[in-house]
């Protein structure tokens, strides 16, 4: 053996072997005498970046777990193949959290290096490990990486951590689950935890009999232990990426059927919640079918089984071959879940199995190009929902993500969809609208402007090419551009270079498009662009500006804002002299298109399968409030849509007049459609709340006496019903809750008389699910309808009720009330822990909740950040969500004064700047609209 000492002396002379010249390369410590974190004597941590070197890669990972449900901790060892590209003594990979036992590393003939157990180093603040050999480990040589390793299962969401259900008798039953995007799997084995570092993966799980064991591949072998004890072993994985695996244990039931090509689908959940995973099922195997005729690629593994944690922070996760949901995202109860919920669950299938083939066979290379997974995947909701389930009308839905994306881009502290992440913060933080919403429409736009088949070869060769590997945004841009054949592909062409230009090249007006320096416009650049349009004769002037809603034009900072910006637009219009959609490429700040004297009216955006805003200049306007009053139907519902939503956003961005964009919707009571009614309806409604917030009771009740007014007539006509389509029925829940909430008295008497037979029938009555939320919503302002609300809560196994029921409580008026739910909520017994930020929402959506919240936030802002990690999705819609409607100096300062008091905090999080931003915009619509909102509703209620 080889003492101590010698190591120490070993470690100075053979500390690192070998560089490499590239931007990861292996550098020795710093001569400066700093020291790492941690140290062994003079044995100091070799590596001092975020992300791992590249001399090392994983081959395989032989990985063994024993989760114990009672004592609630896990034991387990991996074995990893590693090869070694150059000479060194050290190993670098992530570790978090893990207590490391016993560390080795084997030759190719599996003879330990050293005959001591190996030293190994942590460096807690880039969650690393530095494990150190003191034999030259060989370029161009394979080893094997021995670690053992326990550790708690943790608290949280994050890692390999435990859930928990409980069933009608009241037992509670534990579970054990991981997720692991984006940086997690560290928390549960000592690993390579970066996309890039693909490898396969044989997994074994110990469990007690009682429990199942599921993994991303099927089990092909369980063998009986000592001590009552099983091990599953599961077939090795496919290449794949760290955050991708998942292992779970619980005691679940589960229901299964067979894709056409023989995939084996099953949806796992709770036994007392089994007999909600039908629609699940029908969904699942409908979508892999469609996925694998549209990407012309076979789902990959044997086997995909999506199950319901009963504790999970996000909507879903595409693990594998091993999809993890809330459950409510995947478990369908058709006497309590609305069509809404039907509707969401379809949809987050349709995104979690598209990540099976976006993300999962072809990752990106770094989290910087999260989009390329995610923007896909909710982009591949509509076609894939609008292809499998008709019925359920999701192109009416898809809007209202591009218009979520505006929100957030039209802010200064906005960011490129293609942004750097280096921290763990960071990265959690590209999970967002910019991601999600933006780059499903900027995909749309590309799609609409390429055409449907140019995108979807373009897209499955980008699939096929980089399959089990990884790769970034320039790699789908030249898998769009070129037409290679079939042929061309499977040699191994390329297919990009000049001497085929004429064979790939898109054509587009008659010239060759550089579709990389168009879309680099989209997703390198934040923002998005402000059209501004104006007639002069046959000829229709066009300029680009960067669409914001926090620097006016008038503002003296606006120049610099606009500095630098310019898009590659593929502008689309109709006039009213044709039925062709016309369209043209705009790559400069201004232009101008020949579309004739006799045109009358252009809309500019046909459809908005544009990614930008669009502003009518001079008298433009004026023609268009004209031809929706006299012909609304020569433009489509989404065309109707675009236009009122463009209407009021210009408004904030001080382009237009409020009472322009409100003499614009005037026309709704002719609309027949819901979607533009429903958006209409929505701008009055969101005034309505401001002003209930701002404590402006005159204003408030004359905006409710005028919205009933103008809406009568389609508020008498819904039935307290589940009848009818989709639209139909989408637009009686919206419509049915807001008249009680503005008291509405046939509404209020239908609901209260609806809650009372509900109450008396002691829960078993089924409500019309589109107006349950509404009914529960008028019983609970009443402490006897609260009090039996809370009680049904408790009890419920649908989480779709308990969801309906959770807003109705939400919706009281008893600060107490809401005060008692926001302690359940942080206590995490009777309200969940993961639907803490959720209950936060709509309490600060509440206007005697407003500042409620808010105060809850800040006192609990520590517990919040612990429980969901600081730069989560969660902590994010809380910033955003209890700050998002204040309008006032007084709140701009509370909420300086707090992110000071964080400021470290506060520093990592761009969803704090954000916050800001849509503060400082609120005051100043607040300050410009106010009066001009008020003298326009006393007019209209003379």
């Amino acid at each position: 053996m080889i003492p101590v000492g010698l190591l120490v002396l070993l470690a100075v002379k053979v500390f690192l072997v070998g560089s490499q010249t590239s931007e990861q390369a292996t550098n020795p410590p710093s001569s400066t005498g700093e020291q790492p974190p941690l140290a062994d004597g003079n044995l100091s941590f070799p590596w001092s970046r975020l992300r791992l070197p590249r001399y090392i890669v994983p081959l395989h990972y032989h990985l063994l777990l024993h989760p114990n449900l009672t004592t609630l901790r896990f034991t387990g060892s991996v074995q990893i193949q590693i090869d070694v590209h150059n000479n060194t003594n050290w190993v670098v990979l992530h570790s978090k959290g893990l207590q490391i036992s016993k560390a080795t590393i084997l030759d190719p003939d599996l003879a330990h290096v050293s005959d001591q157990v190996l030293p190994v180093l942590h460096n807690p603040s880039h969650e690393q490990i530095g494990i150190f050999s003191p034999r030259v480990l060989s370029s161009g040589q394979k080893y094997f990486l021995y670690i053992e390793f326990e550790a708690e299962l943790a608290d949280g969401f994050y890692g390999f951590y435990k859930s928990t259900y409980r069933t009608s008798e009241g037992e509670i039953r534990n579970l054990a689950s991981t997720h692991f995007e984006p940086t997690s799997a560290r928390m549960a084995f000592p690993c390579f935890d970066e996309p890039s570092f693909k490898a396969n993966f044989s997994v074994r799980i110990r469990r007690s009999p009682e429990y199942i064991s599921l993994s991303n591949m099927p089990v092909i072998k369980t063998t009986p232990l000592s001590g009552e004890l099983f091990e599953d072993q599961f077939a090795p994985s496919v290449t794949m990426s760290t955050y991708l695996v998942a292992f779970i244990v619980c005691d679940f039931k589960s229901v299964s059927a067979t894709t056409s090509s023989g995939v084996k689908v099953s949806i796992y959940a709770a036994p007392e919640k089994w007999k909600q995973t039908h629609y699940a099922l029908e969904v699942a195997v409908k979508m892999l079918d469609f996925y694998e005729e549209y990407f012309n690629i076979r789902y990959p593994l044997p086997k995909q089984d999506l199950i319901a944690i009963p504790d999970f922070q996000v909507g879903a996760m595409e693990n594998w071959g091993l999809t993890t949901y809330r459950e409510t995202s995947l478990l369908y109860e058709p006497l309590t879940s609305s069509i809404s919920d039907k509707l969401w669950v379809t949809m987050v299938i349709g995104h979690e199995l598209a990540h099976q083939w976006f993300g999962n066979l072809v990752t990106m290379d770094w989290w910087n190009d999260i989009w390329l997974n995610e923007g896909f995947a909710r982009y591949m909701e509509y076609i894939s929902v609008e292809a499998t389930y008709p019925d359920l009308q999701v192109e009416e839905y898809q809007l209202h993500t591009c218009f979520a994306a505006f929100g957030l881009d039209s802010l200064n502290s906005s960011r490129p969809i293609s942004s750097p992440a280096e921290s763990t913060t960071q990265i959690e933080e590209m999970f967002d609208t910019v991601s999600y919403d933006k780059g499903a429409c900027v995909l749309h736009m590309l799609r609409h402007f390429l055409t449907e088949e140019v995108f979807q070869g373009g897209t499955v060769r980008y699939l096929r090419k980089y399959s089990y590997g990884n790769a970034n945004n320039q790699d789908l841009w030249d898998s769009l551009s070129n037409t290679c054949s079939e042929d061309d592909f499977t040699s191994g062409k390329h297919c990009y270079s000049s001497d085929q230009a004429s064979k790939n090249a898109y054509l587009f007006a008659g010239e060759h498009l550089n579709l990389t320096a168009m879309m680099n416009t989209w997703t390198l650049q934040k923002g998005i662009p402000l059209v501004t349009v104006s007639r002069k004769g046959p000829r229709l002037l066009l300029r680009q500006n960067r669409f914001l809603r926090t620097v006016l034009p008038s503002d003296p900072q606006w120049a610099a804002v606009q500095q630098g910006f310019l898009w590659h637009i593929p502008l689309t219009y109709k006039t009213d002299t044709s039925n062709t959609i016309h369209r043209h490429l705009m790559t400069s700040p201004t232009d101008s298109i020949h579309i004739g004297e006799e045109v009358s009216w252009v809309k500019v955006n046909s459809d908005m399968t544009g990614y930008y805003v669009v502003h009518y200049a001079d008298d433009g306007w004026d023609v268009i409030v004209k031809l929706l009053r006299e012909n609304h139907t020569a433009l489509s519902y989404k065309d109707r849509t675009h236009l009122i939503h463009n209407a009021f956003q210009l408004v904030t961005a001080g382009h237009l007049k409020l009472t322009k964009a409100l003499e614009l919707i005037g026309y709704v009571q002719l609309e027949k459609h819901t979607v533009p009614l429903l958006e209409g309806l929505g701008y009055l409604q969101f005034f309505y709340h401001m002003t209930e917030r701002m404590d402006e009771p005159l204003l408030t009740m004359n905006l409710g006496k005028y919205i009933l007014q103008f809406f009568g007539a389609v508020i008498d006509q819904q039935t307290w019903s589940d009848s009818g389509t989709v639209s139909e029925r989408r637009l009686r829940s919206e419509v049915l809750s807001l008249a009680c909430h503005l008291e509405y008295p046939p509404c209020l008497e239908r609901a209260n008389q609806l809650f009372k037979d509900w109450l008396h029938s002691n829960g078993t009555l089924n409500l019309p699910t589109d107006v349950a939320e509404t009914v529960f919503a008028v019983g609970a302002q009443d402490e006897h309808g609260w009090t039996s609300l809370l009680n049904t809560y408790k009890i419920s196994l649908s989480d779709a009720q308990k969801d309906k029921i959770l807003s109705a409580l939400t919706s009281s008026k008893s600060k107490d009330k809401l005060h008692r739910l926001l302690a359940m909520g942080l206590e995490g017994n009777v309200i969940r822990s993961q639907d803490l930020s959720h209950l936060i929402l709509m309490i600060s959506r509440n206007a005697r909740g407003h500042h409620l919240a808010w105060n809850f936030v800040k006192k609990n802002w520590d517990t919040l950040v612990e429980k969901f990690q600081l730069g989560s999705f969660c902590i994010r819609n809380i910033i955003m969500g209890t700050t998002g409607k204040f309008s006032s100096p007084e709140e701009l300062t509370d909420v300086q004064q707090f992110f000071e008091t964080i400021k470290e905090q506060a520093s990592q999080l761009r969803a704090t700047q954000l916050a800001l931003d849509n503060v400082h915009k609120n005051i100043r619509w607040v300050q410009r609209n106010l009066e001009s909102l008020r003298i326009w509703v006393n007019e209209q209620m003379k």
